[in-house]
């Protein structure tokens, strides 16, 4: 445990920041919803008619004037696409940065194996996920407390757990590509994260385009689906999950084998 440690460790301050800066940004979200309540049956009303731009968003099928739709569209973007930027970024560069600060040959050196290297430091990306969720989780739950509103468990479980589920894809697709790299990429991490967004923005408004909800992990973490079903899509969770798989897999075939420098 003592590498797991060290990565914790190593990204400390890159935790706090993510965390504070996307518990910060959802809890602003909840304590608005009161000033904004008896302006968004109006707002709801608007959006409902503006065609293929609420259809991309989801937003012609949630109530604003309710917090829970208020939640799902607000709240669900800062923690959809913070979420899966904080593990995305974690993830790309978790192998590859050894080669890049210089310090795989002293990693290497110790009487400890690369299988072992890998799954210490998959265990840290999932650990700083967790802890970032449990976090936020709790901020959400104390924000809607403090506003004086009901709390919707199932709905708000649902959501929550369905962003979790979404982070733990992209870092397990993001740690396989890190063992192709030579040096962390920033870049790239946000990259995956901004094209899986975009690509259920595309399934959203287009029919034709709708199998992308099965590429990208934002096809099942679509607010607008979880309030309006109160469930999960468990196809494209399990064919995320066997993405995960196939990333995690990757990661470790690629840098047993890899010459590394």
């Amino acid at each position: 445990m003592t590498m797991v440690r060290h990565e914790l460790k190593q990204g400390k301050l890159s935790f706090f920041i993510w965390t504070g800066s996307i518990g910060f940004l959802l809890m602003v979200c909840v304590f608005l919803f009161p000033e904004m309540k008896g302006q968004m049956e109006d707002v709801s009303d608007m959006f409902a008619s503006m065609g293929s731009f609420t259809a991309a968003f989801g937003m012609d099928r949630l109530q604003f004037g309710d917090l829970l739709g208020f939640y799902a569209m607000e709240c669900g973007n800062v923690l959809g696409l913070g979420g899966a930027f904080f593990a995305a970024l974690f993830a790309v560069g978790v192998l590859s940065k050894e080669e890049k600060d210089r310090t795989a040959e002293f990693l290497l050196s110790h009487p400890v194996s690369r299988q072992r290297i890998i799954t210490d430091k998959l265990i840290a990306v999932f650990l700083q996920i967790t802890a970032m969720n449990l976090i936020i989780y709790g901020l959400s739950i104390g924000s809607i407390a403090l506003i004086g509103e009901e709390i919707p468990w199932k709905e708000l479980n649902l959501l929550h757990f369905a962003y979790y589920l979404m982070q733990i894809e992209l870092a397990g697709v993001c740690a396989g590509i890190s063992a192709f790299m030579r040096k962390g990429n920033v870049g790239l991490g946000i990259g995956i994260a901004v094209i899986m967004y975009f690509l259920n923005l595309i399934a959203n408004i287009a029919e034709r385009a709708e199998f992308l909800k099965y590429i990208t992990p934002f096809g099942y973490c679509e607010g607008a689906d979880i309030v309006t079903d109160g469930s999960l899509d468990g196809t494209r969770i399990a064919i995320g999950m066997v993405f995960a798989i196939i990333g995690v897999t990757a990661a470790y075939v690629k840098y047993c084998k890899k010459d590394i420098h």
